[in-house]
């Protein structure tokens, strides 16, 4: 058995090495390092997959969360609603724009942002909601959408963790995650379903006005050279990056899919283990699969592991050559950074009890059945005698 990765991006590149180094090396060569041909093309063959009008590439997934606020005009104050149960990028960029980070629970099934707890963290103050498709899956984009009208709020999707994942609507329609709000992000650093060699991230938008103000922050504020018509940041994707990513997105789909065939055999896996909570997505619970509108994508494979020492599992599968991890540790309200005494534990039940119970296991597109035998072999091993 080759050895275990917990994200295989060597094995990846092998796959497309020819291509890869092909195009670095003429990107280098035709020494148009930024703003080039190559991100023009990724940009107009990303808004053709996402069927989306306007794709903004910029430097990271952090800079495009942070750049979609600014073009729209939050201002310091504003609050802003996001998941308590994920990375701290999220409240990050609120927290720099100097608005009012608002931290809500989540669902105990999806991970996702509970709806309940939003429509009750709404103020007259609130401009905003950030919901994060969370480990791949997505959020409850019609309730979010349903709530935001109803108050005259923007959606902003943090789909750093989902991209190429298809959300169905109650009345059957499709869209892709991250074009559904006003306005998405993405990143695409290394470990994403889309990953570049190194750092990467995109806005997108239906609105054109948006669009055309997102592309002069992006740019330091500039629509024409030396005229900086808004306050804007540096943050452009690198060609060399637009052109890595060129070559992956055409397997994207093949990306995805080879991450829900793994997600499958570990479910079936762990079928009938009482103490193992599996993933799941809205078409098929008992599977965690979503063949049907491919609503989870499994960035990440995260299970819940009852009653318990998930730290002891964390141990001992690394004892075994099997790398874990555990996202997230610690909830956003009790960083150090974000807390607030606004903030009552009784209303973040769910997001401490999962802090302490998930775990999450290799999850990309090289694993195989035998490593996926072994991975669950020495999780059941674990939790059946624990």
């Amino acid at each position: 058995m080759k050895k275990i990765q917990m994200v295989d991006l060597k094995g990846q590149y092998e796959k497309i090495k020819e291509q890869v180094d092909q195009s670095v090396l003429e990107v280098i060569s035709s020494t148009a390092y930024i703003n080039g041909p190559e991100v023009q093309a990724f940009q107009q063959e990303l808004e053709a997959y996402l069927d989306v009008k306007h794709v903004i590439p910029c430097a990271n997934g952090t800079d495009a969360l942070q750049i979609a606020m600014m073009g729209l005009g939050l201002q310091p104050g504003d609050e802003v609603i996001t998941a308590d149960f994920t990375f701290a990028a999220t409240v990050e960029v609120i927290a720099l724009l100097g608005l009012t980070p608002v931290l809500v629970d989540v669902d105990p099934v999806s991970f996702n942002i509970d709806i309940e707890a939003v429509a009750k963290a709404i103020t007259p103050k609130t401009k905003a909601i950030v919901p994060v498709h969370l480990f791949g899956l997505a959020a409850p984009m019609d309730e979010l959408m349903e709530l935001a009208k109803k108050h005259e709020l923007y959606v902003i999707e943090d789909n750093a963790q989902a991209i190429g994942g298809t959300y169905t609507s109650k009345d059957g329609s499709k869209k892709k995650t991250g074009t559904i709000g006003h306005v998405g992000s993405t990143s695409f650093f290394p470990s994403k379903n889309l990953g570049c060699y190194g750092d990467g991230g995109a806005i997108f938008t239906n609105d054109d006005a948006l669009a055309h103000t997102i592309r002069g922050i992006v740019n330091h504020g500039m629509y024409v050279r030396y005229h900086h018509d808004v306050v804007g940041v540096n943050s452009r994707l690198d060609s060399i990056q637009a052109t890595i990513l060129r070559a992956k997105l055409p397997l994207l789909d093949q990306y995805n899919a080879s991450r829900r065939n793994a997600a499958r055999a570990y479910t079936k896996a762990f079928q009938g283990v009482e103490k193992i909570v599996t993933p799941t997505g809205f078409c098929d619970a008992a599977l965690g699969i979503c063949d049907v509108c491919d609503c989870h994508v499994f960035h990440q494979y995260t299970l819940r592991v009852l009653d318990t020492d998930r730290d002891g599992l964390v141990a001992f599968l690394n004892k075994r050559g099997i790398p874990c991890g555990v996202y997230y540790p610690i909830p956003l309200h009790l960083q150090k950074a974000y807390a607030d005494t606004r903030y009552q534990e009784a209303d973040f039940a769910v997001t401490n009890q999962l802090v302490k119970e998930v775990i999450s296991l290799p999850m990309h597109t090289e694993l195989d059945n035998e490593q996926i035998d072994y991975i669950t072999q020495a999780v059941i091993e674990f939790v059946t005698s624990s």
